[in-house]
């Protein structure tokens, strides 16, 4: 009888740590936010960079007609 209370209540605990582990990785701090906002301004630069090269080439294509 003791060991099925205590397998009992070790069964809890593990689920009750598993629960709050999982509840923690939803939580994003500030290096991971640092990181994102770093990838989400070099892909607006490179989207930048893109249109820009796409501007010359077409200005280039107007300059030779």
């Amino acid at each position: 009888m003791k060991t099925t209370i205590l397998r009992k209540l070790g069964l809890a605990v593990l689920m009750a740590m598993i629960l709050g582990g999982v509840a923690a990785c939803d939580d994003q701090g500030p290096a991971e936010e640092a990181g994102e906002n770093i990838d989400d301004a070099m892909e607006d630069a490179g989207e930048g960079m893109e249109e820009l090269g796409e501007n010359i080439q077409e200005s280039a294509e107007d300059a030779q007609n």
